[in-house]
Formats: C-alpha cells, sequence, structure tokens
C-alpha cells in the first residue's frame, strides 16, 4: 500500500474512532440532560399552578373541589397526600393511578424516573404550602417523548459528523498529498544518484524536515559529482604523470639495448634513468601517502604538542636548503602554544609548506605563530610573485602545479594533514606580492 493511502487510512480509522466514542459520550448524556430540563420545566409548571391552588383552596376540605379544575390541565399529574399515603386527586383514570401506585414507591422523594407499563416517566414534585398539610403535586412526563427528541437529535450529531467526515478525509487526502509528492520527487532524485546521474538532479521544493532531508540529497549529489570530476581529474594527471618518466625511461632503455648511444650518451642515458625512476617513486610513494590519509584514520595518532618545538624542528630541517638559496628564515611566536595533532605528520605538512615558500621566495621566508580568540594561526608566507587568481581555487588539488612545482602532490597533502588534525588552510597573496599560507587551529589547554 502507497504512502499517501496508508496515512489516510489511519486518519480515517482515527477520525471514526474519535466520533464513534464522542457519540457514545454525547448519547449517554443527552438523556440525562433531556430528563434534568423536563423535570426544570415540570417544576416551573407546578409551582405556578401549586400557586394558583394555596390561593384559592387552602384547607383539607376544599381540595377535594379541585377535581374539575385538574381535568381542565392539559397534564399528567397527582396530588398526593404523603401523611395518607394516598392520591387524593389526577388527571388520569382510575386504572391508571392504580397501576401507578402499585408499581412505584410514592413516598419515595428520590425516584424520578417512575414506570408503568412498559413505559417510563420523568417525574418533579412540588410541595403545598403550608407543608404541614403533607400534600404535593406530582408531574410526569413520558420518557418515550424525550427519547423521541434524544434520537432526533442523534440523527442531527450523525448527519453533522458525517459532513465532517467528509471534509476531514478530503482534507487529509490534499495534506497527505502534499505531503508525500515531495517524497515521490524525492525518490526520483535518489533514483538518480543510484543510477550515477548525479548532474541530473534537481532540488525537491518541500517544507519542514522533508527540506532538510531534499536540501542534504542535493548537496550530496553535488558532492558526489564533484568527488567524480575530481577523480577523473586525478587520474587524467596521474597517467599523464606517471606516463612522462616511464617514456623518458623507456626511451633511453630502448636506445641501450640497441646500442644506438655512445658510451658517454650511455652514461648519460642511465643518470636519467634513475633520476627519472627516483621521481617516479616519489610520485608513486607519495600518491599512496596521500590515499592513506584521506581514507585511514588508524594512520592519524593524535596527542598534545607544543607548537614553538615543532616551528623549531621545521627551521632545523630548513636550515640547508636556505643557506644553498641565500634566503633567510624569520619566525616568530607570541607565546608557548600547544595543539593536539599528529606530531609527525604536521611536521610534514609544514615543511610542504615551506619548501614550497622557499621554491619561490626571492630572499625571505617568514614564520608567524600566533593566538587570537580561542584561534591558533601559523602563517607561511614568502616574498615570491605569489600565486595567479586562477590558480588559487585549485591550488590544493592533485597534481596541481604553479610555476617550478615538483610532483603537485605536496600541498594536497598538506591540506589532507591539516583537515584530518581538525584545522583548516587558507592560501592567497601579500600586499607586497607573495603568496601567504594560513593554517587555523583550535589550542588545547596547557
Amino acid at each position: 500500500m502507497k504512502l499517501q493511502n496508508q496515512l489516510i487510512a489511519a486518519f480515517t480509522g482515527l477520525l471514526l474512532i474519535i466520533m464513534a466514542v464522542t457519540g457514545y459520550v454525547i448519547y449517554s448524556l443527552i438523556l440525562d440532560l433531556l430528563i434534568q430540563d423536563e423535570q426544570r420545566q415540570l417544576e416551573q409548571k407546578g409551582e405556578i399552578l401549586v400557586s394558583v391552588l394555596n390561593e384559592t383552596y387552602s384547607t383539607r376540605q376544599s381540595m377535594e373541589q379541585l377535581n374539575d379544575f385538574l381535568k381542565e390541565q392539559d397534564l399528567q399529574l397527582f396530588l398526593y397526600d404523603r401523611k395518607q399515603n394516598a392520591v387524593l386527586q389526577s388527571t388520569m383514570s382510575n386504572q391508571v393511578v392504580t397501576g401507578f401506585f402499585l408499581n412505584n414507591d410514592f413516598s419515595d422523594t428520590s425516584e424520578e424516573l417512575w414506570e408503568f407499563g412498559n413505559n417510563k416517566f420523568v417525574t418533579s414534585r412540588i410541595k403545598f404550602l403550608p407543608e404541614s398539610l403533607g400534600i404535593e403535586m406530582i408531574l410526569l412526563t413520558p420518557l418515550t417523548d424525550l427519547q423521541l427528541v434524544q434520537q432526533d437529535f442523534i440523527k442531527r450529531m450523525l448527519l453533522v459528523f458525517l459532513i465532517g467526515a467528509l471534509i476531514a478525509i478530503l482534507l487529509s487526502y490534499f495534506l497527505t498529498k502534499k505531503l508525500v509528492t515531495p517524497l515521490s520527487n524525492l525518490k526520483l532524485q535518489l533514483k538518480k544518484i543510484e543510477n550515477r546521474k548525479f548532474n541530473e538532479v534537481e532540488p525537491v521544493v518541500a517544507s519542514g524536515e522533508i527540506k532538510e532531508v531534499a536540501q542534504s540529497v542535493y548537496e550530496m549529489a553535488n558532492e558526489l559529482q564533484r568527488y567524480i570530476n575530481t577523480q577523473q581529474t586525478f587520474f587524467q594527471n596521474a597517467s599523464h604523470e606517471l606516463k612522462t618518466p616511464l617514456m623518458t625511461i623507456q626511451g633511453y632503455a630502448e636506445g641501450i639495448k640497441e646500442k644506438i648511444f655512445d658510451d658517454k650518451e650511455q652514461e648519460k642515458g642511465l643518470e636519467v634513468m634513475v633520476s627519472e625512476v627516483n621521481r617516479l617513486k616519489k610520485i608513486i610513494n607519495e600518491m599512496i601517502l596521500l590515499a592513506k590519509l584521506e581514507s585511514e584514520q588508524s594512520v592519524y595518532k593524535r596527542e598534545r604538542i607544543i607548537v614553538n618545538d615543532l616551528i623549531t624542528k621545521v627551521n632545523d630541517r630548513l636550515k640547508p636548503l636556505m643557506n644553498e638559496k641565500h634566503l633567510r628564515l624569520d619566525y616568530k611566536i607570541e607565546e608557548e602554544i600547544y595543539l593536539y595533532a599528529d606530531e609527525e605528520k604536521m611536521l610534514r605538512a609544514l615543511l610542504n609548506l615551506c619548501f614550497n615558500a622557499v621554491r619561490h621566495a626571492k630572499t625571505l621566508v617568514q614564520i608567524h605563530v600566533t593566538k587570537h580568540k580561542n584561534q591558533v594561526k601559523i602563517t607561511i608566507e614568502d616574498d615570491g610573485e605569489g600565486i595567479s587568481e586562477e590558480l588559487i581555487p585549485h591550488i590544493f588539488q592533485r597534481f596541481v602545479k604553479g610555476k617550478s612545482g615538483e610532483t603537485g602532490l605536496g600541498l594536497a597533502i598538506a591540506r589532507a594533514i591539516i583537515e584530518q588534525s581538525g584545522g583548516r588552510i587558507e592560501v592567497g597573496n601579500t600586499h607586497q606580492g607573495g603568496a601567504i599560507f594560513t593554517v587555523v587551529f583550535q589550542p588545547v589547554n596547557q
């Protein structure tokens, strides 16, 4: 069964249960309300009648003259003498009076319903004044009259319930359709994702939680599409990067095998082959490292580290290269700062950023570490030519190389390490024109 039909069935079933319970309660209460209302009306009529009789007939002897007056009233009533436990007068026949007297206890003032034959009657008692006379008027109304009113009321109520239920079911149909339609559209978009048609996924118009789920699905499709595009670009670039040294090695190997080189060229070819093998080995090792960084959490051994010691290790490893290129390294740390990261891999990430800065710097490389507003910032800056605006959005992707770049994997590895350590990395150009990398972390307590 479809979800829409299930919702309509559930709503209709709940509505019927509520209506049944409500109808039963109303049916049970309406008769009591009708009896109370009828007793109140009888009491009002009786009080008026008794008031007239009290003014006209004030003694027991004069009560015997009431027969003609009472028969003129369109009421079912008794004049009952409590002291003698006898009916003095009645608007009904003697046979009916006798039947009532035998079937009911006239002296029981708590009994509100009397029985006669197969019928029941609602009663109301009004005392004559003075009460010492012991005479009271008992008025009656057949319960069947009230039951007819009750049945008429129930019929009207059922009609109202029926119309209300019909409107509610129609309303539930439109509401559930409004709810289910976005789910159906969402199912269609998920089917596109299943078939890898990520670029065909469209936003689903919805509201509430469904809107949030639909937005998540749409963002997931875009992310999957971006991932696939990145993977395709990666394989294209990887094949190109691997093909170049392999073709060089193959060319020299075939030349040496066919003895088309002299001794000097053969020696040079062997050196090129060794160099290309080392380059190929470096590319493969960095590709493996990057794959592990992005897929295996177990390679990270996070611990509390001192940033000051980390920067000192970076400085020690950069010195030989800086001296060789006649560059100056300027690093500054404001205070002793702690991070929670894998020290070995974080050292690798910072060295990759620094090696990149050294390749492009003219005279100076700067490393500054600051702590501000519960953030630790590590900036690595050079005074080179900077990064082109077209390259900045793609600089951390695999095999994206700037001018004088090597494998195109160093910055991608640095980004993966930093992000897996809970930080983020940004890149831009300084006002002087050089490149600046900013790494941001959350500090830990000392």
